[in-house]
C-alpha cells in the first residue's frame, strides 16, 4: 500500500502565503498531478468549488500535491464581527468571543510568549481586557492551540476546556506548555456565558478528540451563526480518514441545523488572512465571513470530496 504524508504545518503557511501573494489575481489552475484513485474527487472538489477563493483555498489546502512557498507575517488584531476578534501570528489564529460576562478564548496559539505578546496586547487594542477570558476551548491538542493556555490560565483565572480524548493525548506527549488537565468537553457540550452559548461537537479525524464549535456572532447587530471546523490537516491512515469523513458528515447535519452561515478556521487555509484585511480596509462592506448557509455547506462538501480523495489514495 502507498502511503500519502498529510499537509504538515509548514505546508498549511507555505499554502496561506502563496494565496496572499496571489489575492488580487484571477484563479490560477491547480498543479498538475499525476492520477491517482483520488484524481476524481479531487476533481468534483475543483469544479464544485468553481471561483470562489474560500473554497477553492479550502480544496488546494487537502490536495495531496499542495507546497507553495513562504513565510507568514502576523497581522493586526482584527474585531471580525461586533462580538468576534481574531488574534493570530499569521500561520494560526486564536479567536475571542466577547460576551455581556467575559470572554470565550477559541485556541490559545503556540506559547505563553504569543499569550504575552499577541493574545493580551491585541485583546487591548480592540478594547477588551484579557481579565476578562473566562473560558479557553481547545479545539484540538496540538502545541499551537494550546500553548498558552495555561499562562492565560494562571494569570487570569480562565477555565481551559478539552476533549478527553485530547487531553490524554496532550499528557501523553508531554509539551513543556501543556495546560494541566482542566474541564472535559462533551459531545454536544453547551457552553454558556452571559447571553452567548458555543456548542462544541466531537469531530475525530485530525485529532482523536478534535472538537468543532457552533456559535452565534453578530454583524452591525444582525444575528448570524457561526462554524469553526476544529482541525484541517488529514491523517494518513485510512481508518482515521474514514473517521474524518464522518465527521464531516455529522457536523454538516449540525451545522444545518443551527443555520450556520458563517465559516471560520484557525489556520490561514480558507482564504481568512485575505478576508481579515478586506475587514480592515472596508469596515463598512459587506462581512466576507458571511458565506450564506449554502456556500457555508458547499465549503464542507469540498472538504469532503477532497478527504473521499486522500482516502481513496490511502486505500490504493
Amino acid at each position: 500500500m502507498r502511503e500519502h504524508t498529510p499537509l504538515t504545518r509548514r505546508t498549511l503557511a507555505r499554502l496561506a502565503t502563496g494565496a496572499l501573494t496571489a489575492a488580487a489575481l484571477p484563479l490560477a489552475p491547480a498543479p498538475a498531478h499525476a492520477a491517482t484513485p483520488g484524481t476524481p474527487y479531487y476533481d468534483r472538489a475543483r469544479r464544485l468549488a468553481g471561483r470562489d477563493p474560500v473554497l477553492t483555498a479550502i480544496a488546494r489546502a487537502l490536495h495531496p500535491d499542495t507546497d507553495l512557498p513562504g513565510d507568514l507575517p502576523a497581522p493586526p488584531p482584527t474585531r471580525v464581527f461586533d462580538d468576534l476578534a481574531v488574534l493570530s501570528t499569521g500561520f494560526v489564529h486564536a479567536m475571542a468571543l466577547t460576551t455581556d460576562e467575559g470572554i470565550i478564548l477559541i485556541d490559545a496559539l503556540r506559547s505563553p510568549h504569543d499569550a504575552r505578546t499577541v493574545i493580551e496586547p491585541g485583546l487591548r487594542a480592540l478594547g477588551a481586557d484579557p481579565a476578562d477570558i473566562a473560558h479557553i476551548v481547545i479545539t484540538h491538542g496540538h502545541y499551537d492551540h494550546f500553548g498558552g493556555a495555561q499562562y492565560l490560565a494562571d494569570r487570569h483565572g480562565a477555565r481551559v476546556l478539552m476533549s478527553p480524548a485530547d487531553w490524554d493525548l496532550v499528557e501523553a506527549d508531554a509539551h513543556e506548555h501543556a495546560p494541566r488537565r482542566d474541564t472535559d468537553i462533551t459531545d454536544g457540550h453547551r457552553l454558556t456565558l452571559g447571553a452567548t452559548a458555543v456548542t462544541l461537537h466531537h469531530t475525530p479525524g485530525h485529532t482523536p478528540g478534535t472538537v468543532s464549535p457552533l456559535f452565534g456572532v453578530h454583524h452591525r447587530g444582525r444575528p448570524h451563526t457561526a462554524m469553526l471546523w476544529g482541525g484541517t490537516n488529514p491523517p494518513a491512515e485510512p481508518e482515521h480518514l474514514a473517521d474524518y469523513l464522518d465527521s464531516i458528515d455529522r457536523f454538516r447535519t449540525r451545522m444545518h441545523r443551527a443555520g450556520a452561515d458563517v465559516e471560520l478556521s484557525a489556520h490561514p487555509n480558507d482564504h481568512g488572512l485575505q478576508r481579515m484585511e478586506q475587514v480592515r480596509r472596508d469596515p463598512h462592506g459587506p462581512n466576507p465571513f458571511v458565506l450564506g448557509r449554502a456556500r457555508t455547506h458547499r465549503f464542507m462538501a469540498v472538504m469532503d470530496l477532497m478527504i473521499q480523495g486522500r482516502l481513496a489514495d490511502a486505500r490504493a
